[in-house]
């Protein structure tokens, strides 16, 4: 019997009501293969911001040290600027555990209409199945920066970009290792020909890492192009490498590509294992339907599935996406954002099932 002790960060608004999907499915999964799951419940969120003044307490960090992985339902409320939401607790998370790789698979599944009418499902010649590896502790997304002269005509604001040859170079040879085992090629979200710093240094380490890994094919595609062509022709694509912003943007995009951001999931990895990794739905917290109990918990689910790939057990992980597909595939049952009616309680039953 393999164990691990998982932290689960409910969160705000539906992120508390998805994650227990999550747990019975990686229990349901955990007894078939051998693996016993404990957990840590945290109720880190902005209610505990508007409580107490902090999304999680100053020793946050240390209370998640010694857990194999973090599975986390969604952060954001109103009331809460959404800086504040993510700062105080999503990014310490990320950069203090070196969770330097943000990995979001793109699927489009039988069962589930894609606006685009060319998109056919992953798993069928020429469908749609690919995933975008974001830098995720860097980029445009640093603290560097202020805002001047506040209230006054002359205010202005300034945040630096921060691209260092460490960070692009670690990311760069996840996304070329991951493309190796996966269909060979890569591409890779710039903007050299108007961002005149940041971005022709990008180009240069991705050409210097190709060399290093021969066996991959790549390109590169300037942003606004990419974003088109996501929409335009998106079963061309493989592994996807972007920038921390540009990823995060083409991930929302692609996950819309493939029918619904509500089922997309999200890992945040620290590769070398020496701290915890985290796993999240990338859809939001939802406060419009939340108490409803009509969340979608197939982000979630699919979150879990990484988790579980991540821990050492593919096989399992296997199980659980496979179980996603069926109950899209050979059942009827949906969730409201997918034009259906089932509960969030009534969904998770059938996977179940056919898990």
């Amino acid at each position: 019997m393999t164990r691990h002790h998982i932290a689960l960060i409910p969160g705000d608004g539906i992120g508390a009501e998805v994650l227990p999907p999550a747990q019975q499915v990686l229990d349901a999964v955990g007894a078939r293969h051998g693996i016993d799951f404990t957990y840590a419940t945290y109720d880190w969120s902005c209610e505990r911001y508007l409580r107490e003044g902090a999304m999680m307490p100053a020793d946050g960090l240390g209370q998640l040290r010694d857990k194999d992985a973090i599975l986390l339902g969604a952060v954001g409320y109103p009331g809460v600027p959404d800086h504040v939401s993510l700062w105080g607790l999503l990014i310490p998370i990320r950069r203090g555990f070196r969770q330097y790789v943000n990995l979001r698979p793109i699927r489009v599944f039988e069962g589930v209409d894609s606006p685009l009418r060319a998109a056919a499902p992953g798993g069928v010649d020429g469908g749609v199945e690919f995933v975008v590896v974001r830098e995720n502790v860097e980029g445009e997304y640093s603290e560097i920066g202020g805002r001047l002269n506040r209230g006054t005509p002359e205010e202005l604001a300034v945040q630096e970009a921060v691209f260092t040859r460490a960070g692009v170079t670690r990311v760069l040879d996840f996304a070329f290792g991951l493309a190796a085992r996966r269909g060979g090629t890569l591409t890779s979200a710039t903007k050299s020909n108007g961002i005149v710093h940041t971005l022709p240094f990008w180009d240069e380490l991705v050409a210097e890492r190709a060399a290093v890994h021969p066996g991959v094919a790549w390109d590169q595609e300037h942003i606004d192009a990419l974003a088109a062509k996501f929409v335009l022709d998106p079963a061309r694509f493989d592994v996807v490498v972007a920038s921390n912003l540009f990823g995060d943007i083409l991930s929302d995009l692609a996950a819309a590509v493939a029918g619904s951001i509500g089922i997309a999931p999200a890992a945040n990895l620290n590769p070398e294992r020496d701290f915890p990794s985290m796993f999240e739905p990338v859809h939001g917290s939802a406060p419009d339907i939340a108490g409803q109990g009509i969340a979608n918990p197939l982000g979630a689910i699919w979150s879990a599935a990484m988790m579980l790939d991540h821990l050492g057990h593919p096989e399992a992980a296997k199980d659980v996406t496979d179980a996603i597909a069926a109950v899209l595939a050979k059942t009827d049952v949906r969730t409201p954002d997918l034009g259906g009616g089932a509960t969030t309680s009534e969904f998770t039953g059938k996977l179940l099932d056919l898990l």
